[in-house]
């Protein structure tokens, strides 16, 4: 089958590039997987701050609220995007670490004393937090909606999806990206690698040099509310350190240690260590106990050198183009993401909603300065 841009996977990076350039070019999707967003964008926490992330990630944050606010007409049946506040707590000894972040977005946060804090979380213990800064800019996203959307809206515009597609051979003949996999066989002039934590190990089957992605593993779980509190309105509750952090999920509690270990790409599955360590912790700074564990579950967060995406040709491999490197805020950038990736594909400048932010193709180049290039 031919096409004129092969994407390697059908997560968040992949689906939404999709959609933005498959009403001008043919459009492969391929994924190895039996089911779209398997990985890291479903097992996503999901949400929306514009105070999370270096500033390229604020800035493509800030450029993604109007297409989460108001997506196109038939995008999806419900918002994408519902509020949902966060609240970063600080004990007496990391007072600096709550003024630097302060800081970095006066103008969105609001200092809060330990009984402000308790006012709104009132598990909070009282000999723990010492104050808090709250964000009520942020909200819940529906990362499935999202999802969806996009995927709905390539295959709208002609786009094809392949599932199951393993045993993937790839290599470069006559200006054409040939790609052969247990699903078929598949040729394109371009090539985007938006595989995820094995964006690196594509790249090395493509004949690309890596630009260091480092897979980190992130565990979370579920358990039931604190007896006689409804948490639905609570906001997402940060350790100032991210050490830890807590958020209403469905009437219960989703607790993490907020923990980045190193990983090879895989099927991520929960430490034991994670969660103790998380139960420990929200333990430490709460008066609640955790009782039962409904749910455990893992997910990989895979960052470059530098913690910004990698989006872009490759400078020394024709028609190969990186779309990787979100890290933990792939599902927040996706729409400003994809649309500077169909604007780089495309040939066209930044779209005006990420030049506005100041974001520029050398901030997400795939040879920039600060890559830990292998």
């Amino acid at each position: 089958m031919n096409a004129d841009i092969i994407i390697l996977g059908a997560g968040m990076a992949g689906a939404s590039l999709a959609a933005m350039v498959a009403d001008e070019r043919r459009v492969l999707i391929i994924e190895v997987e039996d089911q779209p967003g398997r990985h890291a964008t479903g097992r996503s926490a999901a949400m929306f701050a514009e105070t999370y992330g270096n500033a390229t990630i604020r800035a493509l944050t800030r450029a993604s609220r109007q297409f989460l606010l108001s997506p196109p007409p038939g995008f999806c049946e419900t918002p994408l995007l519902s509020p949902r506040s966060a609240l970063f707590v600080s004990d007496e000894g990391r007072l600096a670490l709550l003024d630097r972040e302060e800081a970095s977005a006066s103008n969105v946060y609001r200092r809060l004393s330990g009984a402000g804090a308790r006012s709104i979380v009132p598990i909070l213990k009282e000999g723990w937090c010492a104050a808090a800064l709250f964000d009520e800019s942020g909200y819940d996203i529906d990362v499935a909606a999202l999802l969806q959307g996009f995927l709905r809206a390539a295959k709208k515009q002609g786009a094809t999806l392949i599932l199951g597609a393993r045993e993937t051979d790839i290599h470069r003949l006559a200006g054409e990206w040939r790609v052969t996999t247990a699903a078929g066989a598949f040729s394109a002039p371009t090539l985007v690698n938006a595989a995820g934590a094995w964006g690196d190990l594509v790249a090395r089957s493509a004949g690309a040099a890596p630009v260091g992605l480092q897979p980190k593993r992130r565990s979370a779980f579920l358990t039931p509310a604190p007896d006689g509190e409804d948490v639905r309105r609570w906001p997402l509750v940060i350790d100032i350190g991210e050490e830890f952090y807590f958020k209403p999920d469905a009437g219960q509690l989703l607790i993490s240690p907020a923990n980045e270990d190193l990983e090879v790409p895989c099927d991520a599955a929960p430490d034991d260590l994670d969660i103790a360590i998380a139960v420990d912790r929200f333990e430490n700074a709460t008066s609640a106990r955790v009782k039962t564990i409904r749910h455990r579950w893992a997910g990989l967060r895979t960052f470059a050198a530098d913690r910004s995406p990698v989006i872009g040709f490759d400078p020394n491999t024709d028609g190969f183009f990186w779309l990787v490197g979100q890290g933990g805020y792939g599902i927040q950038t996706a729409p400003a993401a994809a649309m500077t990736a169909a604007a780089m594909i495309l040939g066209r400048p930044l779209p005006d909603e990420v030049a506005r932010e100041g974001v520029t193709g050398k901030d997400l180049a795939a040879d920039r300065a600060g890559l830990n290039l292998k």
